[in-house]
């Protein structure tokens, strides 16, 4: 029973019990009171004990819960309403970024979870449920699980927002070319958020609009709640996405003007030093007739005229407003 991470009663008189044998949890999946089952999308028994023992689910549904590859959605299917979403991952030493798949199979008698990695919510759910505290029918439950999933969604925003806000004052203060990493690494997390929230808002909608019978007006309220609060992660992921641009094109434009600043100097000495080299140049020539060649003051007074030329090159740039 590796592949089987938990089961509990969810209503009736055994509710907040744990399914501890397999027997136990394939005769309550089948009865007509309410159980969950969660179970690890990715170990090797899982699908084909799906398909020995859960009979109910259909071949499409089970390929959906099972796949390796998901986007947020919500479908109907002939034996049930399968959801599937997205949650931070706040497990230590991975991305935030990096969001768990969370597929949900529901009918009116049970509830299968899959995942492949351990999610916060869902932790918090087995939890109340246990404590015989948790949601005792299927919207209710579906809807304390999108509620948990979007809560971890804010708190992970407001602190991503809050590093964007410091790295545009320090940006807008003194941009530096070593800030263009931490603007690349803020807006890949952006992006990587944005691309599993837009189609999780869209699924949130669809069910809290669709009117199933699995959910009653209650249920649908908080839906649409959860609904409205993905609209506004969207709508705040895709203004921090189009900061991120702009900060990322002041550090260039600084860069770029740091550039010129260094170029144009460039230019300038060797505007100065050009002249002066032909100068010198033109006299170290080892020909006779070179006039000053038998003088001991010639040095100097060529040395005295390489400065009156320096000056007056200075003077001419300086009235023509290049320094």
């Amino acid at each position: 029973m590796e592949h089987i991470e938990f089961a509990y009663c969810l209503n009736g008189p055994d509710a907040g019990k744990r399914l501890d044998s397999e027997d136990h949890i394939v005769a309550r999946l089948k009865a007509d009171e309410l159980a969950w089952l969660h179970l690890l999308a990715d170990h090797p028994d899982t699908d084909p004990w799906m398909e020995e023992v859960l009979d109910f689910v259909e071949p499409p549904t089970r390929a959906a819960l099972t796949a390796k590859s998901t986007r947020p959605r919500a479908s109907v299917q002939e034996d049930g309403l399968v959801v599937i979403l997205r949650g931070v991952n706040l497990n230590p030493g991975e991305d935030v970024e990096d969001m768990v798949s969370l597929r949900v199979f529901l009918n009116p008698a049970r509830i299968i979870t899959l995942s492949r990695r351990p999610l916060r919510s869902v932790t918090e759910l087995r939890e109340e449920v246990a404590a015989a505290e948790g949601p005792q029918s299927v919207g209710s439950f579906l809807a304390s699980l999108v509620e948990r999933l979007g809560g971890r969604i804010d708190e992970t925003l407001f602190e991503l927002a809050e590093r964007v806000d410091l790295l545009e004052d320090a940006v807008i203060g003194a941009p530096a070319p070593e800030q263009r990493a931490q603007v690349v690494d803020e807006r890949q997390e952006v992006i990587d958020l944005r691309r599993f929230l837009g189609p999780q808002r869209d699924a949130i909608g669809q069910l809290a609009s669709g009117g199933h019978a699995m959910l009653s007006k209650s249920d649908r309220r908080r839906l649409a709640e959860a609904h409205d609060r993905l609209v506004r992660a969207v709508e705040e992921l895709d203004a921090m996405r189009d900061r991120l641009i702009v900060l990322k094109d002041e550090i260039d434009a600084a860069v770029q003007d740091k550039l010129n600043r260094n170029l144009y100097l460039l230019s300038i000495l060797s505007a100065i030093f050009l002249p002066l080299g032909f100068l010198t140049g033109l006299m170290g020539i080892n020909l006779g007739g070179m006039p000053g060649a038998e003088s001991p003051w010639a040095f100097w007074v060529f040395t005295g005229a390489l400065a009156v030329v320096g000056a007056l090159q200075l003077w001419v740039l300086r009235r023509l407003g290049w320094i």
